[in-house]
């Protein structure tokens, strides 16, 4: 009897543990399915990024903050009046209209097959090619979420969060302090609006003062490019001097107190963080890194932040519209 019970247990953990196993991504998830999926997202963002390049760092911050709240399910893209999409760290997001062309064309190719989920994971990948980064294989099979509220999107990354804050954060989703950093090295490419930048320029503990971690001959600088009282709206580069470029300049420029937000700078003032962004740099003594081949290593595993599979989720027919 205690045999026969034993099995009977044994079989039902098989169960349960069963769906948990399989759901998963991989690679070439649609290669019968949908053999042409990922070729029509690639050409899609490649057409989107020669018209505007502005297109690679948008779809990039969107997957960003698609992936932090309620993982990876594109929730980000869901219209309504009190959707992600409206809430305050999203409302400048770019790069909608790149993810419904590539879905409609999807749609007519393999009606109800591709996930908008997945597609933003690829369009992730074929950004960052578009403008100089290396390509890596990108595991689908994603589902999209049935959640988008507006609230949910407090615990995503500030522009004024301390190191140990976004160290925290990322940890929350199960990301490292490396993959903070190259996650971080990212705004290799892009630009950031001067209202976030400004108040470190002319008031930035309320005393009229200057944010003592920018490099004091720096500050002329950054001031000429976000004058006081001058367009909020204007952007400047998040990598001064290489703001097209996917390339380690970021880091150096983080390295000489030159980061642009006061979230990439603080990366220099923390040790774990800061031995990162020096092995980036490539300083010697040190076990170097190559931002083009971690940066892939680290978008599979933040797109693969609680993603839903098998059964659970939908696969959308317009990717703003739950079905």
């Amino acid at each position: 009897m205690d045999s026969y019970l034993n099995n009977v247990s044994l079989l039902l953990l098989l169960l349960l543990v069963t769906p948990l196993a399989l759901a998963q991504t991989k690679v070439g998830f649609y290669s019968s399915s949908c053999p042409k999926a990922e070729s029509i997202v690639t050409d899609t963002v490649k057409k989107h990024v020669k018209s505007n390049t502005a297109v690679a760092p948008g779809l990039l911050r969107m997957i960003f903050h698609d992936c932090f709240v309620h993982g990876c399910d594109a929730s980000i893209l869901i219209d309504g009046s009190d959707t992600e999409k409206t809430a305050v760290p999203n409302l400048l997001l770019r790069g909608y209209d790149v993810i419904e062309d590539a879905k409609t064309q999807l749609e007519a190719a393999c009606p109800g097959v591709v996930s908008c989920a997945d597609i933003l994971a690829l369009a992730g990948r074929d950004s960052t090619v578009a403008v100089g980064g290396l390509t890596y294989k990108v595991p689908t099979g994603r589902r999209d979420g049935l959640v988008s509220l507006a609230s949910d999107t407090a615990n995503l990354p500030r522009f004024t969060d301390s190191v140990s804050v976004q160290k925290q954060k990322f940890s929350d989703v199960g990301l490292s302090a490396q993959d903070l950093v190259t996650l971080v090295g990212g705004h290799t490419i892009g630009t950031v609006a001067c209202q976030f930048v400004s108040y470190r320029l002319y008031n930035y503990t309320g005393a009229g003062d200057v944010d003592p971690s920018i490099d004091s001959a720096f500050v002329s600088t950054l001031k000429s490019l976000c004058p006081q009282n001058g367009d909020g709206n204007k952007r400047i580069a998040l990598d001064y001097g290489s703001g097209d470029n996917f390339d380690n300049s970021f880091f150096k420029n983080v390295q000489n107190n030159r980061g642009i937000m006061e979230s990439d700078q603080s990366l220099w003032q923390d040790s774990t963080t800061k031995n990162f962004v020096r092995r980036f740099i490539g300083i010697r003594g040190l076990a170097g890194l190559t931002l083009n081949v971690e940066f892939g290593k680290a978008m599979i595993k933040m797109t693969n932040i609680g993603v839903k599979t098998g059964t659970d989720g939908e696969i959308r027919k317009v990717c703003s519209k739950i079905n």
